[in-house]
């Protein structure tokens, strides 16, 4: 299989080679074994060029985006992401406690003072948190408190709010959060407060956010359009087509794999840096884990209350029916009564009838007996009367 990338960094080794430099050095071949097979495979993946390496990692980053040493090159970038000139005026110390002790999921994490007095913090998420946007406001609000505090102390009574510059909080996205799957055709989201008014207030706080699994997609199917894409691409893509495609375009970059490169000729220092790099995934993953594992428990634990609150309104609303039947059952009852009443009454009347009827039956017997007795008396008085005349 040709190798791509050593056909533009010759000094790129085979794996034959770098095994060789870690097997001869006890402590290297001891932190190699350590790490998982996967692991092995991808240190050696990029050291021989079969894969690039993966440079938003924090310490590739900072080793060929070193704002002191190159800030040309972070200016580049953020100017392109913020779409307005930017210069690097100094390195500012990352002291944020990162509120609740929420960094374990960043790989890179860099804060920069502009030429301007402005505030950029730039950081790369490899499983992007949960609530992005409030935990990004939470960031931006550190950020410029730290600005206020050190600002203030270092005008004292001179001190006015104009000194206080803007901030800007650029977040670059591994495998981005579900909000940004939404917009499946945009790769950067700048975002700032406005007033529905449209009177100007300038609220310092600016955001750009950059899913790089969905520029990745977009960049699949549209190829590298222009030089933020470049850049994009550099700082994340490990396919050496694609590299090569990158360096023919955009030959600057060409220089910047160089350095790189050259960094994996010193294995020692390499080693040291990946196997960091490996510790603070180790850190994330279960991290992510434990965030995944608290929203489906907080998810579970909603449910269970709206199931608890659906049983209640169900309960009142038996306990209600309840009611209703007990009351209607109420009134069956009171009109079985009445009608039992009223069938003591006409069994009552129904026996009355019955010895009319008895009575009636009897008088008429008499009165047949009476008929009878008078048509014998008649027939008698008849032979009498025809006796006589004769």
């Amino acid at each position: 299989m040709v190798n791509v990338l050593k056909q533009y960094f010759p000094m790129i080794r085979t794996r034959g080679e770098v095994l060789k430099d870690i097997s001869g050095n006890e402590r290297l071949w001891e932190l190699y074994l350590s790490w998982k097979e996967e692991q092995q495979k991808e240190f050696l993946d990029f050291c021989t060029g079969v894969k690039g390496v993966k440079i938003l990692y924090d310490s590739f980053f900072k080793e060929v985006m070193d704002p002191d040493s190159a800030p040309e090159r972070l200016e580049e970038l953020l100017s392109l992401i913020l779409d307005q000139n930017v210069k690097i005026l100094t390195v500012l110390p990352n002291d944020s406690t990162r509120i609740a002790d929420e960094s374990s999921l960043v790989i890179m994490d860099i804060v920069i003072e502009l030429a301007d007095h402005s505030v950029a913090n730039v950081e790369v998420q490899k499983l992007g948190y949960m609530f992005p946007g409030q935990r990004s406001a939470c960031y931006s609000a550190d950020l410029l408190l730290r600005q206020y505090k050190r600002v203030k102390s270092e005008k004292g009574k001179a001190f006015s709010y104009r000194d206080i510059k803007k901030v800007y909080t650029i977040i670059f996205y591994e495998h981005s959060p579900k909000e940004f799957r939404s917009c499946p055709e945009c790769y950067l989201h700048r975002a700032a407060q406005r007033t529905n008014t449209g009177i100007r207030i300038d609220l310092l706080q600016e955001y750009a956010f950059i899913p790089l699994d969905i520029f990745h997609s977009i960049l699949q199917n549209k190829g590298i359009r222009n030089k933020l894409e470049a850049w994009l691409t550099f700082l994340s893509a490990d396919s050496p087509e694609l590299i090569g495609q990158l360096i023919q375009e955009y030959p600057q970059f060409k220089k910047y794999y160089e350095e790189i490169y050259t960094l994996c000729t010193n294995v020692e220092k390499v080693m040291g840096m990946f196997s960091k790099e490996l510790q603070q995934l180790d850190k994330n993953t279960v991290q992510y884990m434990i965030d995944e594992m608290q929203d489906e428990l907080d998810a579970k634990l909603k449910e269970l209350q709206e199931s608890e609150e659906r049983l209640e309104e169900q309960k009142g609303k038996l306990e209600e029916q309840k009611g209703k039947l007990e009351e209607q059952r109420g009134k069956i009852e009171q009109q079985r009564g009445k009608i039992e009443q009223q069938r003591g009454k006409i069994e009552e009347q129904q026996d009355l009838i019955a010895k009319q009827n008895a009575q009636l039956l009897e008088k008429d017997a008499d009165l047949q007996a009476s008929q009878e007795e008078i048509r014998r008396l008649k027939a008698l008085l008849c032979g009498m009367e025809e006796n006589r005349k004769k």
